[in-house]
């Protein structure tokens, strides 16, 4: 995995970038990359979804700017090639060196503020199906951690525990829409599943019509929501929520009801989750591509362990993943394991 899990980004792709990397040493510029890569099979569409995901963030240029020029300067290098290629005279071939013909081709970005950091992340999710450079919901933990008496941990856990003692249990649930699923009902009314996430990963709440009727010009994708109602717990299944209401949260979202929420549902689901850290540092963005790759591969329904990724003096949240001693061997072989803590 790596550039591959990158949506419109196919192995080809990752082969061609990856044999002339190896040829002909690391790209300088997001314009060396495009040059060198001109007229193989990364077309347009690859590109743009190569700078969504932040291929280029170690380039000077935003990823906003990028998006903006990308097609200009792949149109420009294209046209210079087919006129090469036709044996015409050109402005760059008039008394000058091949090397001069080079550094004196200009490309034209449109230069632009970088993206909210909501938008990035936003790209980083369409395009790789998880958080990298950081959550959506990290600015607001301290008010989510107040105001919410249930994670997807916690939900889990409860799960593993087969504690079915815990079903109908009225909790608050805080997350943002990952997607959406409306149906008819019998009475010819709309009712939605939703898949919302957490810090730690996600979970399906069920709306029914009543709810959905209140509250449906805030279930939009990507919003963030509080979620109040009751557990849903059935054998060979996972833990759902069935909301009573839907509110949009966000730093100011029911203040005044945050001091009576400090205890969670359950005993052993008051105890912080875990967390990974992995120190990247020190290492090369082959190791940097194999440990998005393994990130991505082991997030999804069972996630027991908080992940955050350690870059110098950051420390950024990278979401949750499922962790066994076997798993982490792999994290291990990936960033080496002086680079690996537990906490």
């Amino acid at each position: 995995m790596g550039f591959g899990s990158i949506k419109n980004v196919g192995i080809a792709v990752v082969d061609t970038i990856v044999k002339e990397r190896n040829k002909n040493g690391e790209f300088k510029s997001f314009t060396d990359f495009c040059e060198r890569i001109s007229g193989e099979s990364v077309n347009k569409k690859c590109i743009e979804s190569l700078i969504k995901a932040g291929a280029f963030d170690e380039f000077e240029q935003t990823r906003n700017t990028l998006l903006a020029s990308f097609e200009k300067i792949i149109d420009t290098i294209n046209d210079t090639s087919k006129k090469t290629m036709q044996g015409q005279v050109t402005m760059f071939d008039l008394g000058q060196t091949e090397n001069e013909k080079i550094e004196n081709i200009k490309y034209k970005f449109t230069t632009l503020k970088e993206f909210e950091e909501k938008e990035l992340l936003s790209m980083e999710k369409e395009m790789l199906g998880i958080y990298i450079s950081g959550h959506p919901l990290e600015k607001l933990r301290s008010q989510i951690e107040k105001i919410s008496t249930i994670n997807t941990l916690q939900m889990i856990q409860i799960k593993e525990q087969n504690d079915l003692s815990l079903d109908g249990k009225q909790v608050k649930y805080i997350g943002i829409i990952n997607s959406i699923k409306k149906k008819y009902t019998k009475k010819n009314t709309l009712m939605a599943f939703m898949t919302v996430e957490d810090l730690y990963g996600s979970t399906e709440i069920i709306v029914f019509d009543s709810c959905y009727s209140k509250s449906q010009h805030i279930l939009l994708e990507e919003n963030i929501v509080l979620i109040e109602g009751r557990l849903s717990i059935r054998e060979d299944d996972d833990v759902k929520i069935v909301a009573n209401s839907i509110t949009e949260f966000n730093s100011d979202t029911q203040q005044n009801n945050s001091s009576n929420n400090s205890k969670n549902v359950g005993t052993d689901a008051t105890v912080r989750p875990k967390t990974l850290i992995i120190n990247i540092t020190n290492i090369d963005e082959k190791q940097k591509s194999k440990l998005r790759g393994a990130i991505k591969f082991f997030t999804g329904d069972k996630n027991n362990i908080v992940v955050k990724v350690k870059n110098r003096e950051q420390l950024l949240p990278c979401g949750a993943i499922y962790l066994t001693s076997e798993i982490l061997e792999q994290f291990k072989e990936i960033v080496g394991k002086d680079n690996i803590i537990i906490q």
